[in-house]
């Protein structure tokens, strides 16, 4: 039964278009070098082009054409509580690493106390002060007056990075956190699917960044495109959340409250509540019309 169904076309659809653009990604950058230097930088890159876009082209195609919805399916009926649940896991870590690329989310408004409202008036009126000859003015507030809700910009521009670090924010979940994102959130629509085709081709872009990301890395240790240094490479991981939780960063609690003050937690909260918005509206399935 299972060699039955890996060896139907749907599956070969669902997992064959994705194999090819791991399989050309893979060896077109491994031999970037010697390609370039005998075949020229522009024949290099129209062909990494040219076998990129067949490669997509047939993803596409095999989805709408050949995958989705096809048989054999896993369940009937409503999503299963344990699909949910490791969607809601998927999407959540997804679209956590995804939601700090923006900048950083903050309330529009602020409550101002008084002696922080006042600090700037004091120095104002001083210097104000000064230009009045003969004038006695004075340099201090009403107590209470200046407090109140400031409005300010929903968006916080600054990077507050701490360079003394040699790994912050997204990079303790994982060097790759684009390609990572991509893959979780593609595994989180796999577990929401019955038919177990549809579920290959959406769970394939996680081999995307496992591969993808380990030939990055591998390519960065020699010294190809890139580096890596040995500090790095020990203290964070491809995998997600493997640096972390191992402690190759140190003490497992410790690292968690830095990572907390490190990312963009308003962000972060509204990922998490789109993942489990979209988890739920997801209860039910529709079965396909065949």
């Amino acid at each position: 039964m299972s060699a039955t169904i890996l060896s139907s076309k749907p599956m070969r659809w669902a997992a064959g278009g994705w194999a090819f653009f791991i399989a050309e990604n893979f060896i077109l950058s491994e031999n970037r070098t010697y390609l370039i230097e005998n075949y020229g930088d522009d024949a290099y890159h129209y062909a990494y082009g040219t076998l990129s876009t067949a490669a997509m082209s047939s993803v596409f195609y095999g989805y709408f054409r050949k995958v989705k919805d096809a048989p054999p399916l896993s369940f009937k009926g409503p999503v299963p509580l344990g699909a949910k649940v490791a969607s809601f896991l998927c999407f959540g870590l997804g679209l956590t690493m995804a939601s700090q690329i923006p900048p950083k989310i903050q309330i529009p408004v602020e409550f101002v106390t008084s002696t922080g409202a006042n600090e700037n008036n004091t120095i104002a009126t001083s210097a104000a002060s000064e230009t009045l000859v003969g004038a006695a003015q004075p340099t201090e507030e009403k107590e209470g007056g200046g407090g109140g809700w400031k409005v300010r910009c929903p968006f916080d521009f600054t990077d507050n990075k701490d360079t003394n670090s040699p790994v912050h924010g997204l990079e303790r979940i994982t060097r790759h956190p684009g390609l990572w994102s991509f893959g979780l959130l593609g595994l989180g629509s796999a577990f929401l699917v019955p038919s177990i085709p549809q579920r290959v081709w959406l769970a394939m872009p996680t081999m995307v960044a496992l591969i993808g990301g380990a030939h990055t890395d591998s390519r960065f240790r020699r010294g190809m495109g890139g580096e890596l240094s040995e500090e790095y490479d020990r203290m964070t991981s491809n995998v997600p959340l493997l640096a972390m939780l191992s402690g190759a960063q140190g003490n497992v609690i410790d690292v968690m409250n830095d990572f907390s003050s490190e990312i963009k937690p308003l962000n972060a909260a509204l990922a998490v509540v789109t993942a489990g918005l979209w988890v739920m509206s997801k209860g039910r399935v529709v079965l396909p019309r065949r």
